[in-house]
């Protein structure tokens, strides 16, 4: 590229929309350290303090999604759909960006639409097996849909790219060894270890699954890595007490993350995109749990994906209480069923996810 690069982002909402946006935005900038970058962001939201912290710029809109649960309030939603697509053509018109990339999040809807009809190229990184409304009506003009699923219901099949999800880089380069990471851990690594995950903020449906198979754990020998959360952590704390398990490592949140997937001989996880994407580059067999109320239930969607190719094993929130265990068990007692999951898991695994969908922007934009 002879001239400066001026590229316009829009993602947010969830850190699952807003890190794939910056991260694109720093393989860009590494191979081009002079592009300019722009993100468009709905105000109140998280990007718009997220962004700016990553070194970026960012320009609000006043947009929201709909609201179920109070249908008066999305009388004004109209408005504000209006308004917001006022503001982003000005802000492209005045940017005057080479091109768009859109991540998902409420603002991502205005600022790509308004980029395309100003005849900017557009494209599209979803991260999740099923595509919202936005991303469905944006994709008839994007140039490319990059996605972490083969398929995707709603986009056209010939733009269609799967190269996976952008994540952490400490993740890509940071597995280690099982026994080298249990040990780092303070664990025995002669003994089959689980990592339970729900997320930053935890899952109390995972939480009441442990709780309720305490003394079940006791008469195993495994060891467990239960990732609580804020909320229920004390509470935890206490009850383990009484069981009195010196093979339950409980904490509050895991900052190590590459170190707690190394060291698990299985894991139990909520099924989000940016989750299963780095459990795939992890490669170890997992039983997911989808929160039932993720937008469009896209979690589940997520989940079934893997389970169709005998890469996960998956217990519907509404079912934990009568499945939890016995599927748990299917994996922990079974060394070949393990060995298989995670074999086939290697099929979602993208470490090259970044790197590849910025080859494929340039590669379009040059044609």
């Amino acid at each position: 590229m002879n001239k400066k690069l001026k590229i316009l982002l829009s993602g947010g909402g969830t850190g699952g929309h807003i890190f794939p946006a910056i991260a694109i935005a720093d393989e860009i900038k590494k191979r081009f350290p002079d592009s300019e970058f722009l993100f468009i962001g709905a105000n109140g939201k998280m990007e718009m303090e997220k962004i700016p912290q990553a070194g970026y710029s960012i320009e609000g809109i006043n947009i929201a999604g709909i609201d179920r649960g109070n249908i008066l309030s999305n009388l004004s939603l109209p408005f504000k759909i209006l308004k917001s697509l006022s503001k982003s053509k000005k802000i492209i018109k005045s940017f005057s960006p080479d091109f768009a990339i859109g991540t998902g999040g409420f603002a991502s809807g205005p600022a790509l639409y308004e980029a395309s009809k100003l005849g900017i190229p557009i494209f599209i990184q979803e991260q999740n097996a099923y595509a919202g409304i936005t991303n469905k009506i944006l994709s008839k003009k994007a140039k490319a849909v990059f996605t972490a699923y083969p398929q995707v219901e709603g986009f056209p099949s010939e733009k269609i790219k799967f190269l996976g999800n952008p994540i952490r880089e400490n993740i890509i380069f940071g597995i280690q060894e099982t026994s080298q990471a249990k040990e780092k851990m303070g664990l025995d690594k002669d003994k089959l270890t689980i990592l339970s995950v729900g997320g930053s903020l935890g899952s109390r449906t995972l939480n009441n699954a442990w709780t309720a198979h305490l003394n079940d754990l006791k008469n195993k020998d495994y060891q467990l890595i239960w990732q609580t959360g804020k909320l229920d952590y004390k509470d935890i704390i206490e009850k383990n007490k009484s069981s009195n398990n010196p093979n339950i490592k409980i904490v509050e949140f895991i900052k190590d993350m590459e170190t707690a997937y190394s060291a698990a001989d299985m894991i139990v996880s909520r099924a989000g995109a940016i989750a299963i994407s780095e459990l795939a580059v992890a490669q170890k067999p997992v039983l997911l749990i989808p929160f039932p109320f993720a937008a469009e239930d896209h979690q589940t969607k997520n989940a079934m994906n893997l389970v169709e190719r005998n890469a996960a094993k998956m217990v519907k929130d509404s079912e934990i209480q009568e499945k939890f265990w016995e599927t748990l068990s299917e994996i922990t007692e079974h060394e070949n069923v393990r060995k298989e999951m995670a074999e086939n898991l290697t099929f979602f695994s993208k470490p090259n996810a970044t790197k590849e969908i910025v080859d494929e922007i340039f590669k379009i934009i040059k044609k």
